[in-house]
């Protein structure tokens, strides 16, 4: 199949909830090699679309084609198995009976093994982020012309994602992505689908540029809203001067006026919706001393499979007020025992754990263990009655307060069994956000969250005073929120660094070129002895003196060379700062020609000097 061949396609399609249209007039094209980051608010429609390309959903009207022998795959959020059916069993259940024994064992290696399954184990004994990554294999090992990825990402951890991306890249087939995670979808599109208001946007790049599209897409709504709004009072000024006086051919005009005001007030009101932000003000959290806990010498371990399990091994660790510290770590690492440690939850094996008295904690879990099903969003935020809800200590009717989280007031009494995934989550953190207590603990806190309420999120964790700890994957989130990460790396190994992701990122990529580092300047060290030993007497001074210099201009060079490759490496970076990674890439090929150039002039000198 050839990139840019077309492969499927909509076109002036009708679709309804009962009589209510989500999408009218929806068309858009797939071609082969497309890789599209699909954007849009929660509630926007993105699993229609989804269920629409694959055909699950039928059009009300308009007309979808899809390419003869096209094998659409679709990684949804729910995973649904057989009784007793292996992770084996399961992966490979449509894989195909044309395929030969080594073929699946090839994939075992190439899929099963990264995403750290086994696949002798049953699927009903497997955790929620096990089944989600059985069912990512599961989607990759067949390898469909059209990949359907709804939130791959959620609960891997960052090593697995970055394998994710990497074997997306290679992909030969074309990809259509949800995810909230910025940096994946930015390294892994070319295309954007935007859902907003019912409509599709399409832009021919990946989502890199998507807060540039779209702003100047707002900007020029907001114009043309604009125009149209003086329009309308100009023709109202009209109207009203007398309609009786007029001909009758100017009655059909002024209920154009009329009909455009009210075209006018829904456009607006639609608009001021889509660009509403979440406000929350937070208070100052009191605290008697900047140090709120501190770990003493921590070790823990358990027993898993009759084998000891290394969590904590001398672990020192001091948490002060105000800090915004980022977790990181693969599943299983420790990172849900070092929380439950700080919360009181969990004893160390030996060592300490030491907080302030007054050390209260707000605990997001990403299980939403603190959701009933059976309540109403009303009563999930009012508890003990009445119509009010206590944020930082001033009182919000409940409609108003779950209007600020993007809730339809009407829907204040639906059962929160009712919500989607997403919806949930934002209503955990309304719950919590309204009196965050002195710690606030965030578990995975952006899993399906739409890139508004991620928006809103990071707003109001930079105005929160208190000590904050985030578990997350999303690398962007956490270069946004966070300004210390500490690494649970497994096997008891802790790391850290001041900073957020992309500074830890650095740290481990400079870990790893260290060593090359070292034996360049050993070879140097080398080179420059052998120069030295060299009697001056043979060049002229000008001459010797730039050999002798050369070696340590060159092991500069070499470092320098090392540090921006590096630099260029980081996948965030060119999405961070277009023209710093342009200029970055400029320099790094003219140093790599100067230092080209300085070897042969350094050869050249070498030759002089035995030759004089």
């Amino acid at each position: 199949m050839n990139n840019g061949q077309l492969i499927l396609s909509v076109q002036d399609a009708l679709v309804s909830f009962g009589n209510v249209p989500l999408f009218k007039d929806l068309t858009f094209n797939i071609q082969a090699g497309t890789r599209v980051s699909l954007v849009g608010k929660n509630g926007a429609g993105k699993s229609t679309l989804m269920n629409i390309i694959t055909g699950a959903r039928d059009l009300d009207d308009g007309e979808r084609w899809i390419l003869d022998g096209l094998k659409i795959g679709y990684l949804q959020q729910e995973v649904h198995f057989k009784p007793g059916q292996t992770v084996y069993d399961f992966i490979f259940e449509t894989f195909g009976e044309g395929h030969e024994e080594w073929e699946r064992d090839y994939k075992i290696d190439m899929v099963v093994t990264p995403l750290d399954l086994h696949v002798d184990e049953r699927m009903e004994v497997l955790s929620g982020g096990q089944l989600r990554r059985a069912a990512l294999a599961r989607a990759l090992v067949e390898e469909p012309d059209l990949l359907l990825l709804d939130e791959p990402t959620n609960h891997l951890d960052l090593v697995i994602i970055e394998w994710l991306e990497n074997h997306l890249k290679n992909y030969q087939g074309s990809i259509i992505c949800i995810s909230h995670d910025r940096t994946f979808l930015g390294n892994i599109s070319n295309t954007i689908f935007w859902l907003d208001r019912g409509k599709l946007k399409v832009c021919p790049k990946g989502f890199g540029y998507f807060e540039e599209w779209s702003t100047l897409l707002i900007e020029q709504e907001e114009r043309e809203l604009a125009n149209r709004q003086k329009f309308v009072e100009a023709e109202s000024e009209w109207a009203s001067r007398g309609v009786k006086a007029r001909r009758k051919r100017n009655v059909r005009r002024v209920e154009m006026v009329k009909l455009a005001r009210e075209q006018l007030k829904a456009d607006l009101s639609s608009f001021r919706k889509m660009m509403g932000k979440i406000k929350v003000e937070m208070a100052d959290v009191e605290m008697t001393s900047r140090i709120v806990c501190e770990f003493y010498n921590v070790s823990k371990t358990f027993v898993e499979d009759g084998r000891e399990k290394v969590i904590l091994k001398n672990f020192h660790l001091r948490i002060q007020k105000g800090d915004k510290i980022g977790i990181l770590g693969k599943n299983g690492s420790g990172k849900t025992t070092f929380l439950k440690m700080l919360i009181g939850e969990v004893e160390p094996d030996s060592g300490s754990v030491k907080r302030k008295k007054e050390l209260e904690f707000s605990y997001f879990d990403q299980k939403r263990k603190d959701l009933k099903d059976d309540l109403t969003l009303w009563k999930t935020l009012c508890p003990e009655g009445g119509d009010h809800v206590d944020v930082m200590g001033k009182a919000r009717h409940v409609c108003g307060y779950l209007k600020d989280f993007l809730f339809d007031p009407a829907k204040a009494h639906h059962a929160v069994g009712t919500l989607s995934g997403g919806q949930k989550n934002r209503l955990m953190l309304a719950k919590i956000l309204a009196n965050p207590k002195t710690c606030l603990i965030l578990d995975e806190p952006t899993n399906d969250l739409d890139m508004d309420t991620l928006d809103m999120l990071e707003d109001i964790i930079s105005q929160y005073n208190g000590t904050l700890i985030v578990v997350s994957h999303d690398r962007d989130f956490l270069d946004q929120t966070v300004t210390k990460i500490i690494a649970f790396e497994g096997d008891g190994v802790v790391d850290g660094v001041v900073g957020g992701y992309s500074d830890y990122l650095e740290k481990k990529r400079s870990e790893k070129a260290e060593e090359p580092v070292i034996e360049i300047k050993k070879q140097v060290k080398k080179e420059t002895e052998s120069v030295e030993k060299v009697s001056a007497k043979k060049l002229s001074f000008k001459l010797q003196h730039e050999l002798d210099t050369l070696p340590e201009k060159m092991k500069q060079m070499e470092i320098t060379i090392d540090h921006l490759t590096n630099m260029l490496g980081d996948p965030a970076f060119y999405a961070r700062d277009p023209q710093a990674f342009l200029k970055t890439t400029a320099e790094l090929e003219k140093l790599k020609e100067e230092l080209a150039n300085a070897e042969i002039r350094w050869l050249e000198l070498d030759e002089m000097r035995k030759s004089a």
